[in-house]
């Protein structure tokens, strides 16, 4: 009978040495894991609570999940269900959701066996080449001088596009790390020494890094602004020797899912953030 056991891990490197192999089976569909993973490796206190497992049958990854309270479980795909269903059966932790790429969320929320609702539907998306979008204005680098105004803009990004009920970020501490980094950055774009829109980028995977969040006030949306900033991130990002970037987007919101497809990214998997009724 195979000898099957839920391994807690401690150190990130080490759990991503167990998680890998099953993680870059679709490193795009696991972006989340792999950029967590990487904020936890070099900036410790980002997330001092954070918890990580995973399923090994005979010495193999075969399920794999991560949480950062407050925020969400965030399962792997899987080898196959029943990992998944083992690894519900075995942890002892209050979860207040699970976050992950359709079906393996859908999967992870039933065997848990509590009431669940749909919090918000996303896309994941891709692009390995950059379509150039023309924009009035230029891309610039945030720094220090540009801080409040990164809070202020992402505050209002997340007031608008994250649900009222689930965890926002603690803003401040967040740019702080942004912009402290060498592999993680803030973007904005200029019109008429008007910054217009902003991008953040971070969360690297072994081949690629995650944009966003991508925000253009109300008053200055419709005039490509987001479009060329993501596009020329992106082909920026591309040409230091990534193989992609990568990118969330609410699927309730067809403006935004066309703004990334207008660059050239491409639809990977769709993904459900689901919150447990506890």
């Amino acid at each position: 009978m195979p000898r099957v056991q839920v391994k807690r891990f401690d150190d990130p490197a080490a759990y991503l040495g167990a998680a890998e192999p099953l993680l870059l089976a679709d490193e795009a569909r696991h972006n989340l894991i792999f950029g967590i993973c990487t904020t936890l490796r070099v900036v410790p206190d980002a997330y001092p609570d954070a918890q990580l497992w995973g399923v090994e049958e005979d010495g193999e990854t075969v399920a794999s999940a991560l949480m950062t309270p407050p925020f969400n479980l965030v399962v792997a795909q899987p080898r196959d269900e029943a990992a998944l269903r083992f690894l519900a059966g075995s942890l002892s932790v209050q979860l207040p959701g699970v976050t992950g790429a359709l079906p393996e969320s859908d999967s992870f929320a039933r065997a848990w066996g509590v009431p669940h609702r749909l919090r918000m539907a996303q896309g994941v998306y891709a692009v390995r080449d950059v379509r150039p979008w023309e924009a009035a204005g230029a891309m610039r680098h945030a720094d220090r001088d540009d801080r409040e105004l990164l809070i202020e803009w992402i505050r209002a990004f997340e007031a608008e596009s994250i649900p009222a009920d689930a965890p926002h970020h603690d803003v401040g501490p967040m740019v702080d790390r942004q912009l402290s980094r060498s592999d993680a950055g803030v973007a904005l774009w200029e019109d008429g020494g008007e910054v217009v829109s902003l991008s953040g980028f971070g969360g690297r995977t072994p081949h690629g890094m995650r944009i966003g969040p991508v925000y253009t006030p109300p008053p200055l949306r419709g005039r490509g602004y987001a479009s060329a900033l993501v596009g020329q991130l992106s082909a920026e990002l591309l040409a230091r020797g990534l193989d992609y970037c990568f990118l969330y987007t609410d699927l309730a919101n067809p403006t935004s899912n066309k703004i990334y497809m207008n660059v050239g990214y491409e639809l990977v998997c769709e993904s459900a953030d689901y919150a447990f009724e506890n």
